[in-house]
């Protein structure tokens, strides 16, 4: 639905009013100072049913609660050499921004593996990602654009897809159910470039699963796209894949250009040592706990074990 009437918001922003405390306090992470698009943008993800979209932003700032997103940029993936395995094989970056100011973030679909890290590490990734779009790039790109810039454009690159990809079809499932519930609404569009013949093949299987709304978002272009994709960004924001050194065949790709995929990039970087701060700061200011400590010792304990012991319920005492 393309616009929203006011009677439906102010609804909604009466029903959400009735919400707990923990909920509105999440919610505010969500709409960024800025409560009446994002009950818009859940409104639209339920066709104007304000009912629907009451109990979708509900299970949402449930769910946010429940799984403390609210605290997941302070909880850095380490070692380093496990996180830079999930950029390896989970291939996001941000490129650049488009004429609009909305964020361009690449993805290598065909490319990625998600096979050196746990499920758990790869959709931990994804949320981060989220919030950090929601959190930081987005309201940092309202900032400098003068308006408000609550969506991103995505492009997504096939180079490389194979019919194994559907290997991790349930994973990708997972974090497209996790996009289309709670952060709904936040890709304008969907840009399909380098597609291979395979591409059909592995759409038939994949289009079934998506809603019917992030269906209608997405735009296969020919070749790399580059063409198409000036129209709305400038050269520098074109992700690399879809550089070509000339007007030719799309195969021709600069490879002088840096991926943004790589954790080197100055985008994972600033993600990399924000979460790290966001940890750091968290810990400064963790209460210390308080209290006595009753320690029960096992019968003809050596002085060995009771020094294990009593170092097992200090360290208790630190977390």
């Amino acid at each position: 639905m393309a616009v929203v009437p006011q009677e439906a918001i102010d609804r909604f922003e009466a029903l959400m009013e009735g919400a707990d405390e923990p909920l509105k306090r999440t919610f505010k992470n969500i709409h960024q100072g800025h409560p009446h698009e994002s009950l818009i943008r859940f409104l639209k993800a339920r066709e104007g049913d304000v009912a629907k979209a009451h109990k979708m932003l509900s299970d949402c700032l449930k769910w946010r609660v429940e799984n403390n997103i609210d605290g997941i940029l302070a909880k850095p993936i380490v070692p380093m050499e496990l996180y830079r395995d999930i950029r390896d094989t989970q291939l996001i970056g941000l490129s650049g921004y488009s004429n609009e100011g909305l964020p361009v973030y690449a993805v290598g679909v065909g490319m990625s593996t998600l096979d050196r890290a746990s499920v758990h590490y790869y959709i931990q990734s994804h949320i981060q990602m989220n919030e950090y779009r929601d959190r930081v790039v987005l309201p940092a790109a309202t900032k400098k654009y003068g308006r408000h810039v609550s969506k991103c454009i995505k492009v997504l690159d096939m180079t490389g897809l194979k019919l194994s990809a559907l290997n991790y079809i349930k994973l990708m499932t997972t974090i497209s159910s996790i996009d289309d519930l709670n952060y709904p609404e936040k890709t304008l569009t969907y840009y399909i470039v380098n597609a291979p013949y395979i591409f059909s093949a592995c759409w038939k299987v994949v289009k079934p699963l998506l809603q019917e709304r992030t269906r209608r978002k997405i735009n296969v272009l020919s070749g790399c796209g580059q063409d198409d994709l000036l129209k709305i960004m400038d050269y520098s924001s074109l992700p690399h894949f879809c550089r070509k050194r000339s007007s030719g065949s799309s195969k021709h790709l600069d490879k002088n250009t840096d991926s943004c995929f790589t954790l080197d990039h100055p985008f994972h970087q600033q993600l990399y040592d924000y979460i790290k701060k966001q940890s750091l700061d968290r810990a400064s200011v963790a209460p210390v706990k308080q209290g006595s400590v009753h320690v029960t010792l096992p019968e003809n304990a050596s002085e060995g074990d009771i020094a294990k012991i009593l170092e097992s319920e200090l360290e208790n005492l630190r977390v």
